[in-house]
């Protein structure tokens, strides 16, 4: 799905009115569109009532047209007036000819009419303000709002383009806005939705189609995504009726120390849960004995160490034993110290072939040669973020489809920046440094942003308390590697990885009844149920 400005998605239908797209029509079209939407996920409680909230402007047009379609389409609507319509308005005047029930909220002073419409409703759809609202909200509105927030219980609740009291430019939102459980924009999502605070009053986000011409200048340079369900199913690597282990890819995990024994088995578990053929497991050799036996599947490779730390001397052990790995994951579980510093410094700056390209030719033994100097894949993570502004000129040292997956305090130490301008601009920022430092940069947090080099973003729409655990960073470090090494593109693996991850997230806490208990192995052990949702919709 698209992210669009309100700025941007005003240059589009000025830019498609221009063309012949006029504006009834958008408003007519998405009307429909909103009502199709409706239908189709809620047919099963038909014929019950749906009640329209309606405001002065295009979200109330929307919201008009959406109820006579949906009186065509055999349901029991009605359109409640917040605000008087304009004198002839077309969509008030089309729903009166369905012989639609239209209640003026002029004339139902303390409200008891609204009440008791909302409490027959089985839908409630909130067309009362749009997408040019700025705070603060005060009037009529205001108290009609409040009125149904304060409500003991509430119908489903569909917001047309976004809640009623919401900015969709800055994310601030009233608190007289109601929670919806459905926003279904026009067109496109309005940035401010992926904001916090006004993400917790959005819900699910569906896009309704309007007709807006593909080829509008205006959608030229717009970079900007929502991670969706469709975007993830068309990613997901296909597992052949012949797959073997060769074909599903063999991945690296070099992680742990004494102090941080978990972390190479949760990156190693969620590798495997995420369809990686072999896992390949690096660790110091003072911590085996400690996980021998708890990750059978894995193979290990066991490394010099200084006092429970990886040390320099086993760059030379990685370096030969990195035949057939397609991705590597650096850094889960590794601490800090100078030992694993100068091991990480010389892995990655030694990671490039030193062998220049005559002019001519090369040798295939030299071509060989090279490969075989070459890092493959890699996803950084955890302590090796925050000892990579150690390293002079590292960003020269990485390819631009290196990953790297900062939560805010790491991407602190790593942009020099404080978290609290970090938090406060998250899409700005991870766009600004992905193309700064030409990599793949995964901002953790509530609504995860990806962004690449190119300065296109995606942004995760999913917020949830259940993945505030320790090891869940680990978890999700491991399923973006095996996801690269079984053959996805590193942008791609990102966008799977962090999308099913919180899916997985959600369904932990589900299953243990409460986001407080949810531990990392709680969300490895849900990796699977996600999958199977999505094989329900793509055989996989």
């Amino acid at each position: 799905m698209r992210i669009v400005t309100v700025k941007q998605m005003i240059q589009l239908e000025k830019e498609a009115n221009s063309k012949g797209l006029g504006f009834a029509e958008m408003i007519h079209r998405a009307g429909i569109g909103l009502a199709e939407i409706i239908d189709n996920r809620f047919i099963r409680q038909k014929p019950n009532n749906i009640l329209g909230l309606v405001g002065p402007g295009n979200n109330g047009g929307d919201t008009l047209i959406a109820l006579s379609e949906l009186k065509r389409f055999g349901w029991n609507t009605c359109a409640y007036l917040v605000r008087e319509r304009k004198a002839g308005d077309l969509s008030l005047a089309e729903y009166a000819k369905t012989g639609g029930n239209i209640i003026p909220g002029n004339e139902d002073l303390n409200l008891k009419k609204l009440k008791t419409l909302i409490s027959e409703s089985s839908i409630l759809l909130d067309g009362i303000l749009g997408t040019g609202f700025h705070l603060p909200l005060e009037g009529e509105i205001a108290m009609v709002l409040k009125a149904i927030s304060i409500m003991d219980s509430l119908p489903v609740v569909i917001a047309v383009d976004c809640p009623s009291g919401v900015d969709c430019s800055t994310g601030q939102a009233s608190e007289e806005s109601i929670p919806a459980d459905l926003t279904i924009c026009m067109a496109a999502v309005k940035n401010g939705l992926l904001i916090l605070p006004a993400f917790k009053y959005v819900g699910e986000i569906a896009v309704c189609d309007i007709g807006l011409p593909a080829d509008l200048i205006a959608w030229q340079g717009l970079k900007d995504f929502m991670i969706d369900q469709d975007m993830v199913e068309k990613s997901l690597p296909h597992l052949a009726i012949d797959a073997h282990k060769g074909t599903l890819g063999t991945v690296m995990i070099i992680a742990g120390s004494t102090n941080y024994t978990g972390a190479p088995l949760l990156a190693g578990k969620a590798a495997y849960r995420t369809g990686a053929g072999l896992v390949r497991i690096a660790i110091p050799g003072s911590i085996y004995n400690a996980l021998a036996g708890h990750l059978p599947e894995a193979t290990w490779l066991l490394l010099p160490h200084t006092e429970g730390v990886i040390n320099l001397e086993g760059v030379e052990i990685i370096r030969n034993n990195l035949k057939n790995i397609s991705a590597l994951l650096l850094g889960p579980g590794w601490g800090t110290e100078p030992a694993t510093a100068s091991f990480f410094q010389k892995l990655i700056s030694g990671g490039k072939s030193s062998i220049r390209k005559q002019v001519g030719f090369i040798s295939d033994l030299e071509k060989e040669y090279a490969d075989e100097g070459r890092l493959p894949n890699l996803v950084i993570d955890a302590d090796s973020l925050k000892l990579l502004p150690h390293i002079p000129h590292w960003e020269t040292l990485l390819s631009p489809d290196t990953i790297l997956t900062p939560h805010p305090g790491e991407m602190a130490i790593l942009s020099g920046l404080d978290i609290s301008t970090i938090q406060s601009s998250r899409i700005n920022i991870a766009r600004d440094f992905a193309i700064q430092w030409q990599k793949i940069l995964v901002l953790k947090g509530a609504l995860t942003v990806i962004a690449d080099p190119t300065g296109e973003v995606y942004i995760n729409p999913i917020a949830t308390p259940a993945l505030a655990h320790g090891g869940t960073g680990d978890v999700l470090a491991g399923m973006i590697t095996s996801l690269i090494g079984q053959g996805l593109k590193p942008i791609n693996a990102a966008i799977v990885g962090c999308w099913i991850h919180a899916q997985a997230g959600l369904l932990a806490a589900k299953k243990v009844g409460d986001n407080v208990s949810v531990m990392a192995s709680d969300v490895i052990e849900s990796i699977p149920c996600i999958y199977k949702e999505l094989k329900e919709n793509r055989l996989i």
